[in-house]
């Protein structure tokens, strides 16, 4: 990770000073906002298991970062009663971390991975019993001496999250019962999320002022929190501590982030397309070369947002400005410019 990218406000990704967001974050399904599809399912899914007295089904959230998949997995445990316990896939590096993990679980736990597309191979052989048959195999001792021993644990639940569902395994991704893709939030939603934590900062915020952050959000709860945050301390040092819209709307240009909730990087990586390579097509590395960015940073920080936006098209040839992107940047769209073949 570059330093621009660890200084970038709006980055979907986790943030040392986001740990100050648990508290914000809901607690059960009730206190939830938006994504109504997959709260509906979930409760399904809870009421089933509660009136069977059984462990939750192994669940698997995947989608964009931000979105609430570590919230969708406490929630889980609160709704459940259980205890939760939080790795992630880089973490455990060795089959033996895993066991030792599994082994100190109960019935009804739920062990909650985080970007469980970085497990080692070494550590979803040990997963696979452990999910399917309840079970732990274990090597004793070495050579021709050596013996499997097979440990029984208790029924527990698994919950999964990652941002890049092609990358984990077809066998990983089978023995998960349940798997809801979280989509990007509509503003109404982003609203609610940001008043509603307003009001446990003690932020005072109008309607309007609220309405503006909730429009820079990029559809990411992470990200308006963030910027709720900055806003507050804006309004703190240079108003009266009331989140308007004017004041929304100066602090956030001192940020550098307009009105569509593009900053810095996204500018730069449609000015490259659109100036330096016509319009494109263009290669991703080649983008990041002329800029002088990291392939990955685009490609996962910049460019969903920009493809969710309209400003920029995937063809099989490369990356494509679409009219949107020449508009937003004051630009004259050329003549010629034609919808390209996307990537089926």
């Amino acid at each position: 990770m570059t330093n621009k990218q660890k200084d970038n406000i709006i980055d979907p990704g986790q943030k040392p000073g986001d740990g100050l967001d648990y508290a914000l974050r809901p607690k059960y399904l009730q206190d939830m906002v938006g994504q109504e599809q997959i709260r509906e399912n979930i409760e399904i899914l809870i009421s089933a298991a509660q009136h069977r007295e059984e462990a939750l089904d192994h669940v698997m959230f995947y989608g964009p970062p931000g979105l609430g998949k570590t919230t969708l997995a406490h929630v889980l445990a609160n709704e459940m009663d259980v205890n939760i316990k939080v790795t992630a896939g880089p973490a455990i590096e060795r089959a033996g971390d895993l066991a030792a993990i599994l082994t100190n679980l109960r019935a009804g736990d739920i062990l909650f991975v985080d970007e469980i597309h970085r497990l080692g191979r070494a550590v979803e052989e040990v997963l696979y019993p452990a999910m399917e048959d309840y079970a732990l195999d274990i090597i004793i001792g070495k050579g021709p001496s050596a013996r499997s021993v097979r440990l029984k644990l208790p029924r527990f639940t698994v919950v999964g999250a990652t941002t890049r569902l092609a990358l984990v395994t077809a066998p990983l991704r089978a023995r998960f019962g349940a798997v809801y893709r979280l989509e990007y939030y509509s503003l109404d939603a982003m609203e609610q999320i940001i008043q509603q934590a307003a009001t446990k900062l003690s932020v005072s915020a109008d309607q309007e002022g609220v309405r503006e952050i909730a429009l820079r959000a990029r559809g990411t709860p992470r990200v308006a929190l963030r910027l709720l945050r900055r806003v507050r301390d804006y309004a703190q040092v240079r108003a009266d501590g009331v989140i308007t819209t004017k004041i929304a709307q100066q602090a956030l240009e001192l940020l550098n982030i307009d009105a569509q909730g593009l900053d810095n990087m996204d500018r730069r990586v449609l000015q490259a397309i659109t100036i330096k390579f016509s319009g494109g097509p263009v290669g991703l590395k080649t983008i990041a070369a002329s800029i002088g960015e990291d392939p990955d940073t685009i490609m996962d920080v910049v460019e969903p947002y920009l493809l969710q936006m309209g400003f920029l098209q995937r063809t099989s040839q490369g990356r494509v400005a679409t009219r949107q992107a020449y508009v937003h940047l004051g630009l004259e769209p050329p003549k010629n410019l034609s919808q390209p073949r996307l990537i089926p």
